[in-house]
């Protein structure tokens, strides 16, 4: 079979197919048509981006399903953040933090998933979550293996599918996870917080501990919300290790165990956890 002309329809054709086939493209777009190299990557975005929509909205044709999301969901993700931000912050500090958190937080719904395409600014994103939410849908994926994921955070924007609310972990709670990352990702001047000298992040976090910390904050959200007392939590700790401990080669099962411990004993949990893991 002949290889097209760079440049070419056809060629072009089978850059669109490979793009769409592994979210992989070449960003400098070496052969894509255009007088200059912003227009010519304009265009060429446009044109991948399209192709994106065009294929997702196809494979999805025949498994919209209704949304499972309360509404409204701003209401609904407060109350869900609200208890660690309060625990973690000031009271001068905590409503900044807090609306930067509910307001990063997309799900990825029939009715926005056209506009998140859109608007995603990197090609690569984009096709990682035009997977998600063709995943979520039961529909094919463009990827060749599935990755069942739930979301995809980026910078201080959080990506969640719907199977976020068909989660039947009781200790799983992917949206505290994830915000728990933004509070030692993102900067404190970019969220509108006093800048510090010795911290330039909302929460000072060490590198090694970071998914400790996240899944700390997901199971200690998750224990505060169904077991109301020292002895209730300590049988819902309990049973966390008997369900299953976060799959995560970076968390030490024992230090993670230990840092729940530690938490529902004391008075603020989430300070608690916070001084565990920091750097």
């Amino acid at each position: 079979m002949a290889i097209p002309k760079i440049g070419s329809a056809e060629w072009v054709e089978t850059q669109i197919r490979h793009y769409l086939a592994t979210g992989d493209y070449d960003g400098f777009f070496v052969g894509w048509a255009g007088e200059a190299l912003n227009i010519t990557a304009s265009r060429a975005t446009q044109q991948l981006r399209a192709a994106l929509i065009a294929d997702t909205l196809l494979r999805a044709r025949d498994f919209d399903h209704p949304s499972s999301m309360p509404e409204p969901i701003e209401p609904w993700l407060r109350d869900k953040l609200k208890p660690m931000v309060y625990g973690l912050f000031s009271a001068v500090e905590r409503e900044v933090v807090l609306r930067t958190l509910v307001g990063g937080i997309v799900f990825l719904t029939p009715s926005n998933i056209v506009q998140v395409l859109t608007r995603e600014r990197w090609l690569s994103t984009a096709w990682k979550l035009a997977n998600i939410y063709l995943e979520s849908l039961g529909a094919t994926p463009l990827r060749k293996e599935s990755a069942r994921v739930v979301g995809m955070s980026q910078d201080t924007t959080c990506y969640v599918s719907l199977t976020y609310f068909r989660d039947t972990d009781p200790f799983a709670d992917y949206v505290v996870h994830e915000a728990a990352h933004v509070l030692h990702n993102c900067r404190r001047a970019a969220i509108g917080l006093a800048e510090r000298r010795n911290c330039p992040n909302p929460l000072d976090i060490a590198f090694g501990k970071r998914e400790t910390f996240a899944y700390a904050c997901e199971a200690y959200s998750q224990i505060l919300l169904s077991a109301p007392g020292e002895a209730a939590r300590q049988a819902a700790l309990s049973r966390h290790q008997e369900y299953g401990l976060p799959p995560d080669e970076r968390v030490d099962h024992d230090e993670y165990m230990a840092i729940l411990a530690d938490a529902i004993q004391a008075r603020n949990g989430w300070r608690r956890i916070r001084e565990r893991c920091a750097r």
